[in-house]
């Protein structure tokens, strides 16, 4: 009998039952009065009168009518330059320890995201939470004495000025609690290796070593680790040297996608629970089996609002107009798409993190990912978010018995006539003209602006298929392997010209 892990998943049932929490619209209420208390000396605090918005009969009013929207290039250019270039109480008090460096899936400059020790507490704190959640999960004790392979981005952190950078799961990794570090694999020697390539290598050689019962890790990244685990061992599938492997938790990415070619790779099913670290912040994870969804984290350093994601609110470059309503969790509807606004313990101000997201059940703060405001097509009116893109796929791959597990597209001009363009990554034999027809049949049940679209300015769809390792490519090129590194779904029309340069350079 594991003695070990009954203990350890009686600790966390008791735990469980032990630790209350304030209802998510109250909570929410506390962080907002917690972050301006704590901001109100600062150089932003005193621009934006803090003290008067907590003196105010409604904060949450105020602070909205007060602070404006900002998107990264906004808070830097007016703020966090100044944080950048190692001034003291900007938009936190003090400076931060870190900057997490992310490119997202947008951008060829990396942003430089402030990560204050208030952050990085409330990122274990949460982490803690996730942790407390498995109890909701039917694991059996022993799960809770196997490691965990956390694949994220490298530990070996750069040193720049008084600071350290990295991705945001690099430092979090290289922060883990001392309790943990047992469980954690790589390992940090490991971990340290800068060389995506080499690092998976590295692991591929030390597999049998390790007695794995969870992942944890974006989809795209964990699914070449495992094939060159497999590869490099001679195995047919990951639980051939992983046997106990139960649990995967993906990172802030829609897993459906991956679904298909990832179950490939396993003997039997595993329990997936998803979660949202961003370079911002801890924002939700997985609380309960029997959903998709994840409970947003609503009393711990970070406060949310929604802008409804409409045409009308966006600018050209993704970013919002000033005078878009904006809703409070008190406010929000389910199964409607909203702009993620964050404010936080590192200084981030009614920041726009570039995510749309959906209740899904309002009393509990459930969420899901519903794709980017940048890669939000609407060219003549398809009005087209990433989550409608990916239910069409998933339909097209059930349609077909295949795997379609990346993708991006482009609305382009073909002889004077709009087209939507996609390429999709997947080694599947059916021809580019029955999954073009596919594709746009199961859109247009999807989508009603599709289909208008569809009976008017938009005059069809064109496919070209690829190999998804080209995918993997691209984003090496561009960025680098590993990490949070993502694709961008919806491209513009000079981003698309070098991608099809690429793709045509990448062919034999």
């Amino acid at each position: 009998m594991a003695v070990l892990g009954s203990i350890i998943k009686s600790a966390i049932e008791l735990r469980d039952t032990l630790v209350s929490e304030d209802a998510p619209v109250e909570a929410q209420r506390k962080v907002l009065r917690q972050l301006l208390e704590k901001a109100k000396n600062t150089a932003f605090g005193k621009y934006y009168c803090f003290q008067d918005i907590l003196d105010s009969e409604d904060s949450r009013i105020a602070f909205s009518s007060t602070v404006p929207f900002h998107d990264y290039n906004q808070i830097t250019e007016r703020w966090w330059h100044r944080v950048h270039e190692g001034a003291a109480d900007i938009t936190w008090p003090g400076k931060p320890t870190y900057f997490a460096l992310s490119s997202g899936t947008t951008g060829k400059t990396s942003k430089r995201i402030p990560v204050t020790d208030a952050m990085l507490d409330a990122i274990r704190t949460t982490g803690i939470k996730q942790v407390g959640a498995l109890s909701n999960f039917d694991l059996p004790s022993d799960f809770f004495e196997k490691e965990i392979m956390m694949l994220g981005s490298s530990t070996n952190l750069e040193d720049r000025d008084e600071f350290k950078e990295g991705e945001i799961s690099g430092i979090s990794a290289s922060n883990i609690p001392f309790w943990f570090r047992g469980y954690y694999k790589p390992g940090e020697d490991i971990a340290k290796i800068d060389n995506w390539d080499e690092r998976v290598q590295t692991i591929a050689e030390r597999a049998g070593d390790w007695d794995i019962g969870a992942l944890s890790g974006i989809p795209s990244w964990m699914e070449l680790m495992m094939q060159k685990v497999i590869e490099h061992n001679n195995l047919d599938t990951i639980h051939d040297i992983w046997p106990n492997l139960q649990v995967y938790t993906s990172g802030g990415v829609a897993f459906q996608p991956y679904e298909k070619s990832f179950s490939k790779l396993l003997s039997r099913p595993i329990t997936v629970i998803d979660t949202y670290l961003a370079s911002e912040g801890f924002i939700a994870f997985q609380q309960r089996p029997d959903t998709t969804a994840m409970k947003l984290v609503t009393d711990n350093g970070i406060y949310f609002e929604f802008v409804p994601f409409k045409p009308e609110y966006i600018n050209e470059d993704g970013s919002l107009k000033q005078d878009s309503p904006v809703l409070t969790l008190a406010e929000v509807e389910p199964d409607t798409d909203y702009v993620l606004i964050l404010s936080t313990v590192s200084g981030a101000w009614r920041y726009l993190i570039g995510d749309t997201i959906a209740f899904t059940d309002i009393e509990k703060a459930e969420i899901k990912i519903t794709g980017r405001t940048k890669f939000f097509l609407n060219v003549v009116g398809s009005q087209l978010s990433v989550n409608k893109m990916e239910t069409a796929l998933q339909a097209v791959e059930e349609e077909f018995d295949i795997e379609i597990p990346e993708f991006t597209l482009a609305a382009v001009k073909i002889n004077g006539e709009f087209y939507h363009h996609w390429y999709l990554g997947t080694g599947s034999s059916v021809s580019e003209e029955k999954l073009a027809d596919s594709l746009d049949a199961h859109l247009k049940n999807a989508n009603k602006n599709y289909k208008v679209a569809r009976d008017k300015a938009l005059a069809g769809v064109k496919v070209s298929t690829v190999n998804p390792s080209v995918f993997y490519d691209w984003n090496a090129r561009n960025k680098k392997k590993g990490g949070q590194v993502k694709m961008e779904q919806v491209m513009d029309e000079e981003k698309f010209a070098e991608w099809k340069a690429f793709v045509s350079g990448q062919r034999p």
